[in-house]
């Protein structure tokens, strides 16, 4: 630099820590790095699991099954179980690797001062006090106090969500930088002030290390129902094989009727259910490039009604991009649709007055930019002047003057291949731009109009001048040259494409969507409008939000959607306000700032293509291709989930209650057994696969995504759903009945007739069946015929179930094996007619409940 501000004399190196002393100090406040969460042994993990109810019951069942000889039944629930195990061990391992996490944040490598000399150390090896030495493109690698500073602009967003990078100064209140952060311009050293866990990103670290993940209430309540009907089953099976042995004095048949009352009670579907619907949700969400790192917030989110949404990166793109170009003479507005599209940016030629505003601020950039401004401004420059002898690239720099506490403006002096003079560009911000012009006072005024007219708008707002120099020494300040006002430069960080729509869709289905974000009040408005939020409410800032009371802070939130120049404890204070409140919380976020309260929040879902690798482990959800309409995919996925298991649930209720009758009615009757283990282990071969796969694929209902979130307290085994079953469920065990007692009667003879009325009604049990599930695929409507019956995995279900019944009527020896004798053909004609009468009462419970819904709506 032959001339400029940084032509005064330099202060002397530092010297910095000697070796030895920085050895001590590392052996006395620890590495540079936040400490790794230890993980669980996997016999720590076995042992927990096995205490889990659900793992007591898989087991349970699976020692039926080979107390049955069905090896390859219990095989599968055994194996079910590491399923559960493997399961539990990825979500309990979640908030150990969002610390692993943040460690990877800090940089490898660090430049230091040691004994006045400077060398490269590992960053876990920084102590407090160390000199450090940063340069563009760094990450700071600790919490440092500057010492000197030259054009030093740090990016903050990943700890405040600001999306501009923050000018630094030393020896000032803006002369501290934080782990983690990268700078973006300049050069700087500093003084260590903490390491590790007491940095900045160290008690962001300890803070989501305090917060434990719990599990969502659809979990808990399965646990509980399939806890209590486990037990309540036990008792009833032993009390059944009991009671068989006094009465009739057979105890092996005893045992073998309470070892059937036990299958036909133990609901291992529901947990097998549940963790299949929510895997095969989380597979399909996959697809739409959503990662459900927590499968079970796949089936939360669709609870959710309090959306909370951080600025940057999230609603916006978190890329500076020119939005307006203004001269005294012409105005060029991009629009917010060319700024998402280039060919339509293209399509609208810039103004000939203009071109000189953009070729200069191009100028006052870096060619290799890491300013997210200068990026923009680079862009721009290649879009709207391409083509045009106003783009350089032959022009040789040959000095700059760099920002500075006296000038906020910046100047590169350039050398033309065909001028002797030297060409001067100046950017910054607009009254220093002003000031080195000398504009008069009516030009100053008409000026500084279109700043805040421009800043209005949610813009940042440069300014831009020229001058030329004759070849020679160049003077000491900015203010030596003759500059000339050129204009106004106008950027953004502009909303995504897909918000808006997003943003209504969400609003449609009862959710109300807040913003929070480190922004200014003026720019998180603008980004509110573009985006769609409602603007009515007044903002509350950080500073306001610090002063409210808890209760104040509740009362607030029931109108306020946009919260501004928040803190990351606040946007944690913020979730668990919502949460207090009885709202189901969903917060998308991508920063570091936002990792506590994206675990905090009920369902947490992280930007994943420009998230950072804390949000993304902090986080339940992960949109893969930051496309936020992805949420709201998630969202429909949720309700569907949620709706879907609703439906399977009434078919395992409806489906147990036949069974159960049929195992212990005979024994109080004195019938011979109408059910054997065998003939459950049939009609299991129908329950499992309807619920895992029929139901699951099911399309959401036309209206799901128009109605309010269900309740947070609305569970999932509600009375509607036992209701539905249990009257579905006692309709057919009454059919059932019927038909047994009027197949006896038929009976051609009385050899064989337990048989071949067992026969029958099995025939007309597992017809019955597939009705069943038929009509609860949908509550909202009917489908007699067509592609919705015999199609997709249901018609796939029907022919299996044909094709396997078929063999066990025509085959003898596997006849045998049920105990059936084959009824007549007149009988199975009988059969088929009371199967259709089953589905014909289960369309009726079905229009019947949906009637008394509507009427109570």
């Amino acid at each position: 630099m032959s001339g400029g501000p940084l032509a005064a004399p330099a202060p002397a190196p530092p010297v910095g820590l000697k070796e030895a002393e920085a050895q001590r100090r590392l052996v006395r406040d620890g590495a540079n790095e936040l400490p790794v969460s230890r993980p669980r042994s996997m016999l720590r993990l076995a042992r927990e699991v096995a205490f889990e109810p659900m793992f007591l019951l898989l087991v349970a069942c699976g020692a039926l099954y080979l107390a049955l000889g069905d090896l390859q039944e219990a095989l599968m629930l055994l194996g079910f179980v590491f399923v559960v195990m493997a399961i539990s061990f990825v979500q309990q391992r979640r908030s150990e690797r969002s610390l692993d996490a943040l460690r990877d944040l800090s940089s490898p490598q660090a430049r230091v001062v040691r004994d006045g000399k400077e060398r490269t150390v590992a960053a876990r090896d920084l102590v407090v006090s160390d000199i450090v030495i940063l340069a563009e493109g760094d990450r700071v690698p600790a919490d440092l106090l500057l010492i000197v500073c030259a054009n030093l602009a740090v990016d903050e967003s990943l700890l405040t969500g600001e999306s501009v990078p923050v000018a630094k100064q030393a020896a000032s209140l803006a002369g501290a930088v934080f782990a983690g952060t990268l700078v973006t311009r300049g050069t700087a050293q500093g003084r260590v002030t903490a390491t590790g866990v007491h940095s900045a990103l160290g008690r962001i670290g300890q803070s989501l290390a305090a917060i434990k993940t719990e599990a969502t209430p659809i979990q808990q309540e399965t646990r509980r129902v399939v806890t209590r009907v486990a037990i309540v089953g036990l008792v009833l099976a032993a009390a059944l094989a009991i009671v068989f042995g006094l009465l009739r004095g057979d105890w092996l048949q005893g045992l073998l009727a309470g070892l059937t009352l036990a299958i036909a009670l133990l609901p291992e579907e529901l947990p097998m259910v549940l963790t299949l619907f929510l895997g095969l949700g989380a597979w399909r969400l996959s697809r739409e490039k959503v990662l459900a790192r927590s499968i079970p917030a796949v089936e939360l989110l669709g609870a959710t009604t309090v959306l909370c949404v951080d600025k940057t990166g999230t609603l916006t793109a978190n890329r500076m991009t020119v939005r307006r170009l203004w001269s005294e003479a012409a105005v060029h507005d991009m629009g917010r649709d060319t700024v998402r599209d280039s060919a339509k940016a293209d399509a609208t030629p810039l103004q000939e007055e203009l071109h000189g505003v953009l070729e200069y601020a191009v100028l006052a950039s870096h060619r290799r930019a890491f300013d997210p401004m200068e990026s923009a401004i680079g862009e721009a420059g290649q879009h709207l002047l391409a083509h045009t002898e106003h783009l350089h690239t032959d022009w040789t720099l040959i000095d700059d003057y760099p920002l500075s506490p006296e000038m906020l403006a910046m100047s590169r002096v350039w050398q033309s291949p065909d001028l002797r003079a030297l060409l001067i560009a100046a950017k910054g911000a607009p009254e220093a731009i002003v000031d080195l012009c000398h504009l008069d006072a009516r030009r100053s005024a008409s000026v500084a109009e279109q700043v805040v007219a421009m800043a209005a708008d949610g813009l940042r707002v440069l300014g831009v001048a020229q001058a030329t120099f004759a070849a020679g020494a160049l003077p000491g300040l900015q203010h030596d040259f003759d500059f000339q006002f050129l204009g106004l430069v106008g950027l953004e960080d502009p909303v995504r494409p897909d918000v808006p729509q997003a943003i209504a869709e969400c609003r449609a289905a009862g959710i109300r969507v807040v913003m929070m974000t480190g922004d200014h009040p003026a720019t998180a408005l603008s980004v509110a409008k573009q985006a769609g939020l409602g603007t009515d409410a007044p903002v509350i800032t950080g500073t306001e939000l610090s002063m409210l009371s808890d209760a104040e802070l509740d009362a607030r939130l029931a109108e306020t959607l946009i919260f501004c120049r928040v803190q990351p404890e606040q946007k944690l204070r913020l979730v668990r306000a919502f949460r207090a409140r009885g709202d189901v919380v969903a917060m998308t976020g991508d920063g570091v700032n936002d990792a506590p309260a994206l675990k905090a929040a009920d369902i947490g879902v992280a930007m994943g293509a420009r998230g950072t690798e804390v949000a993304r482990q902090a986080a339940a959800l992960v949109l893969l291709n930051d496309d936020f309409a992805s949420l709201v995919t998630a969202v429909r996925y949720g309700r569907r989930v949620f709706a879907n298991l609703r439906k399977a649930i009434v078919f395992v209720v409806a489906v147990h209650v036949p069974i159960i009758g049929l195992s212990i009615l005979p024994v109080l009757f004195g019938w011979s057994m109408l059910l054997m283990p065998v003939h459950i282990v049939f009609l299991q071969l129908i329950i499992d696969p309807a619920c895992s796969i029929v139901f699951e694929a099911e399309p959401l209902e036309p209206d799901a995504m128009t109605v309010p979130p269900r309740r947070p307290d609305q569970r999932l085994f509600d009375s509607v759903v036992l209701m539905r079953g249990l009257w579905q469920g006692l309709g057919l065990l009454l059919l059932l009945l019927a038909t047994y007692a009027g197949a006896r009667l038929m009976a051609p003879s009385d050899a064989g007739r337990d048989d071949m009325a067992r026969a029958l009604t099995f025939v007309v049990l597992v017809l019955a069946n597939l009705a069943l599930i038929h009509t609860n695929r949908s509550w909202s409507r009917t489908v007699w015929w067509g592609r919705a019956v015999t199609g997709g995995q249901f018609g796939w279900i029907v022919l299996a179930t044909l094709a396997m019944l078929g063999v066990v009527l025509s085959v003898p020896v596997v006849g045998r094996l049920f105990a059936f004798t084959m009824p007549p053909p007149f009988m199975l004609l009988c059969g088929l007619g009371v199967a259709a009468l089953s589905l014909l009462w289960f369309e009726g419970v079905k229009w019947r409940i949906r009637v008394r819904s509507h009427h109570v709506d």
